[in-house]
């Protein structure tokens, strides 16, 4: 498992938040668990750290048509940068 964190902006927060449960439905293949930040300085900036169980669906999720058209509906902004914890 390898924890990650994924940051981008949003055109709306609230229309974002509301496809929580979409987003939940799109990851679960291979995400075991995630949490939901905001930015405290940009409400439309936020973070999501996340539990990945199979790193290459993941990616695959991320530009597959299903999660593309759900990232316009959630008003996703590009681009996404996710970021793999390393071990010192």
């Amino acid at each position: 498992m390898t924890t990650i964190v994924a940051r981008h902006k949003v055109g709306n927060f609230n229309t974002w938040l509301k496809g929580h449960q979409e987003r939940v439905k799109l990851f679960t293949p291979s995400v075991s668990s995630f949490k939901t930040f905001q930015d405290t300085d940009d409400p439309n900036s936020i973070a999501i750290v996340a539990e990945v169980t199979d790193m290459e669906k993941f990616k695959a999720m991320l530009v597959s048509p299903d999660s593309i058209e759900a990232q316009k509906r959630h008003t996703v902004l590009k681009p996404i940068t996710v970021s793999m914890q390393v071990e010192p």
